[in-house]
């Protein structure tokens, strides 16, 4: 903004006084623009004197009158110093605080820019990628890290490849805004899911839940706000095509989208999918939410998914500690419970 450079030129041609003249610090000193004639006026502080041994901290009484006319001699007054040869030095000088003001505005700009951003998904173009983290170039000239634990495990990026992520968090780092960049994070897949259907971005679905490991699978529970509305229909799209997009753009990981529903029962085994559950027993304390799903023998392993990731999903989705036990197991824990309980006896 014009303010913004104009207070630079002002404090550069304040600072090349300074610099001209070897003015001490606690001196006040400030520099003024004539908008209309671009002429620069530098004015000092300097004490009223009767016999001027020092011209860069004293002035005689009638030049102080001129500015303040109630001006006493020992008064201290800001009057008019603007160096004759105030040419060369001070041009050095205010490009330099230009140019570094300038910077700083960019970087504030910047700042402010991509804090309003966190949490949506940007684009940027690869300038640079290895083991550790990929280098996004951003809008405004920012630059943005893809940290390696925030990549879909077994992307490659090229150079030049756009990409898109969800900014995470922005730091202030000493060389500009540090904007951290995920494609792992579960709201990468949230913003994906409400840019592909129409009907999550306009608030008649709501996504209420989502439990996610990046590359592998992920779990989505969402609520219809209108009635007749299918909100799991809504979010795969006609033969899949809505989720499609969004499966493509995560490197082929898989979404199951599930109806979230307010009773614990239903929430849960919907949850467990794929895996068909036979029941669902809900122990609710204030310290400990337990749940302990039945299936089949031949459900099991499919409940409990691959090192267990099923079932880890479907406790983070729901919220509750999630114990999976087959129709065997569990019928002999009941067994066991009814004889040595006294109370159930």
């Amino acid at each position: 903004s014009k303010e913004v450079i104009l207070g630079a030129i002002e404090s550069a041609m304040a600072s090349a006084y300074r610099r001209a003249v070897n003015a001490s610090t606690a001196q006040h000193v400030e520099a003024k623009i004539d908008l209309d004639t671009g002429k620069v006026l530098v004015f000092a502080e300097k004490e009223v004197v009767e016999d001027v041994l020092e011209p860069k901290t004293e002035v005689l009484l009638d030049e102080a009158r001129k500015v303040n006319p109630e001006a006493q001699l020992g008064d201290m007054g800001v009057v008019e110093t603007t160096p004759a040869d105030f040419g060369r030095v001070a041009a050095q000088t205010a490009r330099q605080v230009i140019q570094q003001r300038i910077r700083e505005a960019e970087r504030s700009n910047q700042m402010q820019y991509f804090e309003r951003q966190v949490g949506e998904i940007v684009s940027g173009l690869v300038q640079a990628t290895n083991a550790q983290a990929t280098t996004l170039g951003l809008d405004m000239k920012a630059e943005g890290i893809l940290p390696a634990n925030q990549r879909i495990p077994g992307e490659r990026f090229k150079q030049h490849e756009r990409v898109r992520a969800v900014v995470l968090e922005v730091k202030d780092g000493s060389r500009g805004p540090q904007i951290i960049l995920s494609r792992g994070h579960r709201n990468f897949l949230r913003r994906l899911l409400e840019n592909e259907v129409p009907e999550i971005s306009h608030g008649v679905v709501e996504i209420r839940a989502i439990s996610r490991e990046h590359g592998a699978r992920a779990k989505v529970a969402v609520m219809a706000t209108q009635a007749g509305v299918d909100p799991v229909g809504a979010c795969v799209g006609l033969k899949g095509v809505r989720i499609q997009a969004s499966v493509k753009e995560l490197h082929h990981e898989k979404i199951y989208i599930i109806q979230w529903d307010q009773d614990p029962v239903v929430y849960i085994s919907k949850a467990i999918s794929p895996a068909r559950v036979t029941g669902v027993y809900v122990a609710d304390t204030e310290s400990n939410k337990t749940a302990t799903v039945v299936v089949s023998e031949d459900q099991l392993s499919l409940a409990i998914g691959r090192d267990g990731q099923n079932a880890r999903l479907a406790a983070k989705l729901t919220g509750w500690r999630i114990d999976i036990k087959s129709i065997t197991e569990a019928a002999g824990d009941a067994i066991k419970k009814l004889q040595s309980d006294a109370a159930l006896a």
